[in-house]
């Protein structure tokens, strides 16, 4: 077997607000390629996490690395050029409602390259295809399904070929089918793109569709209690509580 490379190192991670604790002595691994999980109950902290690995909000302490450069102890060049990097969907897609889907997808162009107009609407075309959505370029957020929604935000997201992309609660609203598709689509993406690729989620179908490797985030004791791959994890966690998550429903 390959050995795997590490991609993104979490350590002696804690997420506070003000004096309140959320999560304590976060430590894991996500190597290149893993589709990663961020799993736990409601209320543990998972987008927190997620905001916390993409830059958006700083750990009371402990640190990210990414490749073996450190994100909240370097400076904002380094921050910049590693946030370069991440292609993030949020939770609702987050898309500009007065923009076409083919101008969603060309903002980050706009702001991070030097092509001109043609040059980005013919990448935004390919990134909308890569999706499903070829032919919908002149389409607005408001005249698609909520799953095509879904989708277009990952167009966007991966506008610049990122090394890694996040999602956060990407099948939350669809209806099981639309989320199957993203699951599939997520595979894809990551098989093409060669990217690592972080989710929050708390569906056990996409879980157990696309993940490799994972964490789980315990509310109880503010920390995490286990890390790897939950389709072992369902049976051999020895934490009682990663088995109940992960076989819950059943009979």
């Amino acid at each position: 077997m390959a050995e795997r490379t590490p991609h993104i190192t979490v350590q002696d991670l804690t997420m506070a607000y003000g004096n309140f604790v959320l999560m304590r002595e976060l430590s894991y691994t996500v190597y290149r390629g893993d589709i990663f999980i961020i799993m736990g109950g409601s209320g543990c902290g998972k987008s927190t996490l997620l905001k916390q690995m993409i830059g958006l909000r700083a750990p009371a302490k402990g640190d990210i690395a990414y490749e073996g450069v450190s994100f909240w102890k370097s400076t904002e060049e380094v921050q910049n050029r590693l946030k370069r990097s991440f292609g993030v969907t949020f939770q609702q897609g987050a898309l500009w409602s007065s923009l076409t889907l083919a101008e969603n997808v060309m903002l980050p162009l706009g702001e991070y390259t030097d092509l001109g107009a043609a040059e980005m609407r013919d990448v935004a075309s390919l990134k909308l295809a890569l999706v499903g959505l070829a032919g919908f370029e002149e389409f607005y957020p408001s005249e698609i399904s909520g799953g095509m929604q879904k989708r277009a935000a990952l167009a966007r997201a991966i506008a610049l070929d990122p090394d890694i992309l996040f999602f956060d609660e990407p099948s939350a609203g669809l209806d099981p089918i639309s989320s199957r598709r993203l699951d599939e689509l997520i595979l894809e993406l990551r098989d093409s793109l060669g990217a690592t690729i972080v989710v929050v989620t708390h569906e056990l179908a996409s879980i157990f569709t696309i993940a490799n490797n994972s964490v789980f985030l315990d509310a109880e004791t503010r920390t995490m209690t286990t890390t790897g791959d939950p389709k072992v994890l369902r049976t051999e966690s020895p934490d009682p509580k990663v088995r109940a998550f992960l076989n819950r429903g059943e009979a």
